[in-house]
């Protein structure tokens, strides 16, 4: 068994087709792959280590913690997203040290806050309770309004939302649209504009330039009663976190 279980891990490295069959199969044989798996990620190249991390969240053993937080040292900045992520799904303990570890580590790089890794572990701290976005007043209650499983705000709203975070000091990322229908929930195309921010200008340039950007992006964007809207916002505090 044990042997078999060491080919399929040397399987994940390879895309061209086998490393899904080898995925499906190790999720299938689950905790008694576990093991082997952490002991070959070191022989893994990126594609391996990324699939072997969806084996892990799939199999939910938390033996795997270790092996993740190893990986937020990793040389790709998409195996440390993923292994990020992965520890706030997986609710491993002791992760939240390692992991504002790796987000300084990103700002150390000067990695900006709207890439996807800086994102993902934004994301795993604020599922693990290490931090609390700023969400002002009326921001929440236009989403309160909305039913439980939206993914967002009704994109009427919009720039509403923008206005909101701007006047408290938000600097908005990017905003996602999705439509919800009776064939369930799917993403949808927004405006198509796109801007880079000077993150070495002063945080009140940093604000208002993100609210002009998405208020041009509001006018522009896709509206209706199925549509939604879900805008990512940073706080100051998210240059320079709590060690």
């Amino acid at each position: 068994m044990t042997t078999h279980i060491e080919r399929l891990i040397q399987q994940l490295d390879d895309s061209t087709g086998p490393s899904y069959d080898a995925r499906a199969e190790l999720i299938l044989i689950g905790s008694d792959a576990i093991p082997s798996i952490i002991d070959g990620l070191p022989s893994l190249d990126r594609f391996g280590q990324l699939t072997a991390i969806e084996v892990f969240e799939e199999v939910g053993d938390p033996r795997c913690g270790p092996a993740l937080i190893g990986l937020l040292d990793s040389d790709n900045p998409t195996v440390r997203e993923w292994a990020a992520m992965a520890l706030a799904s997986l609710e491993i303990d002791g992760a939240i040290k390692p992991l504002r570890r790796a987000y300084r580590a990103c700002l150390e790089r000067a990695t900006p806050p709207d890439r996807t890794e800086s994102v993902g572990i934004r994301w795993a701290l604020t599922e693990l309770g290490a931090r609390t976005p700023v969400v002002p007043p009326l921001t929440a209650h236009l989403r309160a309004a909305t039913a439980d499983d939206a993914p967002g705000w009704p994109s009427t709203h919009f720039a509403e939302i923008i206005n909101d975070l701007a006047d408290h000091a938000q600097v908005t990322l990017y905003s996602q649209f999705w439509r919800m229908d009776a064939s369930g929930t799917y993403g949808i195309s927004g405006t198509g504009l796109d801007w880079e921010l000077d993150w070495t200008a002063p945080w009140k340039h940093l604000v208002e330039e993100s609210r002009t950007w998405s208020l041009l992006e509001a006018s522009e964007a896709p509206a209706g009663g199925n549509l939604f809207v879900a805008p990512t916002w940073i706080d100051r505090t998210d240059l320079c976190p709590e060690r």
